[in-house]
């Protein structure tokens, strides 16, 4: 009941005391811009009447299944890689680390001249912006991974590639799905901030324009707490992901 309690009922407590100041700032400041939560509600519903809503929400998360779908695919496996070999990581890492930095927006321009409009520039951005979070959390999970569990296994005639299939990934998962999560929040940010400039569909889109249709501050508003809920609804997935037990091996329980 407790837990209960602290993970439900607190949640929608702070949310209600939220939404309550929020609508009473509007009412004592008198502001004729920014919506009340009643005029978000009715501008997401006209967003749900006119068709729109559920085609973009489709389209963002399509673009983000894509680009951190490659990422995870490439980045796993080459983190690994890096991991287990320190003459690769010695020769890979430094290309890593100057480009690690760069933050996916500023490749929009590239994107755009690379791809045009269309999804493969936001694909290519969200692809970029959770890829270096993958590798460099995969490269230290097996870094990390304690040498006694490697010589264990050598001394029971595993292979190279048994070993790092079967003891090392097993080990190293813990951080490898933390890395996982925090990619997949920052494809969520990347890729609304892409359809801004590079498509004209998606949740980015859809803020967008309805800033430059009118101010249509409602629906911006709308479109950006329908973001948030999304992200924190992919939030809540990973946790369960991560929670399985098949995928509890190597986590340290008190």
């Amino acid at each position: 009941m407790r837990r209960r309690v602290e993970t439900v009922l607190l949640p929608l407590l702070l949310g209600a005391v939220v939404v309550t100041a929020w609508s009473l700032a509007v009412r004592w400041s008198g502001t004729k811009i920014f919506p009340a939560p009643g005029k978000v509600v009715a501008g997401g519903l006209e967003l749900w009447r006119r068709g729109v809503l559920l085609p973009y929400m489709r389209d963002s998360l399509v673009r983000v299944a894509l680009g951190y779908g490659a990422a995870a695919l490439l980045g796993v496996p080459l983190g690994m890689l890096l991991g287990w070999s320190p003459t690769a990581a010695t020769i890979v890492n430094p290309v890593i680390q100057l480009l690690r930095p760069i933050s996916p927006i500023a490749w929009i321009p590239v994107a755009i001249v690379l791809f045009g409009i269309g999804n493969l520039a936001p694909i290519f951005l969200v692809f970029l912006g959770a890829f270096f979070p993958i590798v460099v959390t995969a490269m230290n999970g097996v870094g990390a991974v304690p040498r006694m569990y490697v010589r264990a296994a050598q001394n029971f005639g595993r292979s190279p590639a048994s070993l790092l299939i079967g003891v090392v990934l097993p080990a190293a998962l813990p951080e490898i799905l933390t890395g996982l999560r925090i990619a997949l929040g920052i494809a969520w940010i990347v890729v609304v901030a892409a359809e801004m400039i590079a498509v004209d569909s998606g949740l980015g889109y859809l803020i967008i324009d309805a800033r430059n249709a009118g101010k249509r501050y409602d629906l911006v508003v709308a479109g950006m707490l329908l973001i948030g809920l999304i992200g924190l609804g992919l939030d809540v997935l990973v946790r369960r992901v991560e929670k399985l037990r098949v995928l509890r091996w190597g986590f340290r329980v008190d």
